[in-house]
């Protein structure tokens, strides 16, 4: 009955080398991870990604993609494709004791707060650790940016190294997109049909309150103009496995990371980059209070009567109606507006709150954060009917477009401007002392959710209330111990032991501070902490 539920945002980023545009993104991305490793964790686990549970292939449709005719970019279970050399000083592997030590780029980190920091598509991309509510997701999604911020600064400071502006966006304006991608642990016995039912309209109109915006019409920016959605040009299919072509509205890929007989991941992959909190606030709050009214027991009559005529083309519609009043044709005759369809969503999620809160048969552990959620999702959808200029504090298009109107009034420019590009591109500059975004906030111009005191722990602390605790712990702990990691495990490497000691972590909540915080604490020495969990040693791994 709550916005509490197991989720987390990872993204890509784009990047430039300052001075030297045709620069290789890929060498740049492994500079950036190699000098956030070498200088920016002092002491902290050089731990290799582990694949063995990755399954990319598998489709919740019910099959698995032949990997024959698998485009490469599914492929992320391989770890042969990321790591070119950098030509920054390369860091030794730890090794069983007897092996020969091996060297290699270091095209992967694994965090002390529980996240992953590595090289994918040629961009540095970050991955949040696991979190529980809509806050935290902000405040951990905000730590990534500081990460990133971080790397190139500290790459920058090493002789030789480039000079490398990163960028929190979807689109380079020359045909290519990159993903801000969430992922929501959704219980395995909700019918993945239902999920398509309910979600493609949602997020097909969900922009009008979380997108980012947006100079440009078209994927290469054929047309003039300014859109709500970063992402929406670049949708061409309803559903699909594929996230780098024929891009789909609902991704079927059925990796959960956890256990697979209780969990699905539901992988969202057309939201956009977001630097105003509370877009992404809401942008995730929204999600999660939706995944639990279908766990609740189906798609309610209202939500399946909003099936779209054509939801790809609707994507676009939406993204390029600034008025907000254009309407969309339904599977049943009818034309809805993004905003009614919201609205609907809106009522209807927030009767069944009501409704399960007065029959008191579930608590909500994150009360105050659903009642903001829906607060704000319903004030905003009023408000941006009214005047969308009212909502420039809290969302993101509306803030983009007044900056860039003033411009464009100030200077008498028309819509192709490249100004308006570069201004554009400035909004999503990570550099403070560069970014439009930065200005704002530090005027006090756009609502702020979390404190920088709260970011800068958020870099160096996982989450408490997930497995993400244990993970983030056990790399800044058991610095010499820890080999590899994944979401759902930490592999051990102990001297004494005859193998390599995996400790699985199927269970998202499981790991938390309030589960293993004493013990970690008591055993500072990683094989006693083995010693006190029990169990046999893993079989050996490779």
């Amino acid at each position: 009955m709550s916005v509490r539920r197991v989720m987390g945002i990872e993204t890509e980023y784009g990047l430039l080398g300052v001075g030297d545009p045709g620069a290789n993104p890929m060498v740049m991305s492994a500079q950036l991870v190699t000098a956030y490793a070498n200088e920016g964790m002092p002491g902290a686990a050089r731990a290799r990604w582990d694949y063995q549970d990755e399954d990319p292939l598998a489709d919740a449709r019910g099959f698995r993609l032949d990997r024959r005719a698998a485009d490469p970019s599914l492929l992320t279970d391989d770890p042969a494709h990321p790591a070119p050399e950098s030509g920054l000083d390369r860091i030794t592997q730890r090794r069983r004791p007897g092996r020969q030590a091996e060297t290699a780029t270091v095209a992967n980190v694994i965090l002390p707060n529980g996240g992953r920091y590595y090289v994918d598509h040629a961009h540095p991309e970050y991955s949040s650790p696991e979190v529980t509510s809509p806050r935290d997701a902000v405040l951990w999604d905000r730590a990534g940016d500081e990460v990133l911020l971080r790397s190139s600064r500290l790459l920058a400071q090493i002789a030789g190294m480039p000079d490398v502006a990163l960028y929190k966006n979807n689109t380079d304006g020359k045909g290519a997109s990159y993903g801000t991608h969430e992922n929501y642990l959704v219980e395995r016995r909700v019918p993945f049909e239902d999920l398509v039912t309910a979600l493609t309209p949602f997020l097909v109109t969900r922009p009008v309150i979380c997108g980012a915006g947006r100079v440009g019409r078209g994927q290469r920016n054929e047309a003039p103009g300014y859109q709500l959605s970063q992402r929406a040009d670049f949708l061409e299919a309803e559903v699909g496995l594929e996230t780098t072509l024929r891009r789909p509205i609902i991704n079927t890929r059925d990796e959960p990371h956890a256990d697979a007989d209780r969990y699905r991941r539901l992988h969202v992959i057309v939201g956009d980059a977001n630097r105003l909190e509370v877009s992404t606030y809401l942008k995730v709050g929204t999600t999660a209070l939706l995944l639990w009214l279908l766990e609740r027991g189906g798609v309610p009559m209202e939500l399946a009567a909003l099936r779209l005529a054509d939801p790809v083309q609707a994507a676009r519609e939406v993204s390029h109606d600034l008025s907000l009043t254009r309407r969309l044709d339904l599977e049943d005759g009818r034309r809805l507006t993004a905003l009614e369809i919201q609205r609907v969503y809106c009522e209807v999620i927030t009767a069944a709150v009501r409704e399960a809160r007065q029959s008191g048969a579930v608590a909500d552990l994150h009360q105050e954060q659903t009642a903001d959620v829906l607060a704000r999702w319903s004030g905003l959808l009023s408000a941006l009917a009214e005047d969308p200029r009212s909502c420039a504090r809290e969302v993101e298009w509306v803030a983009k477009l007044r900056v860039l109107e003033a411009m464009r009034s100030r200077d008498r420019l028309g819509w192709d401007a490249p100004r308006l590009a570069a201004l554009d591109l400035q909004w999503s500059d990570l550099r403070p002392e560069r970014s439009v975004y930065a200005r704002l906030a530090a005027a006090g111009a756009v609502e702020r959710l979390v404190t920088d005191e709260e970011v800068d722990a958020a870099v160096r602390h996982p989450p408490e209330d997930t497995r993400a605790y244990f993970r983030g712990e056990a790399v800044r702990r058991y610095p010499h111990a820890v080999t590899a990691a994944s979401w759902d495990a930490v592999i051990f490497d102990i001297d004494e032991a005859p193998a390599l000691q995996r400790v699985p972590m199927s269970e998202p909540l499981r790991g938390t501070r309030e589960h293993v915080g004493a013990l970690l604490d008591q055993h500072p020495d990683a094989a006693d902490l083995l010693a006190a969990l029990g169990g046999p040693p893993a079989a050996p791994q490779t």
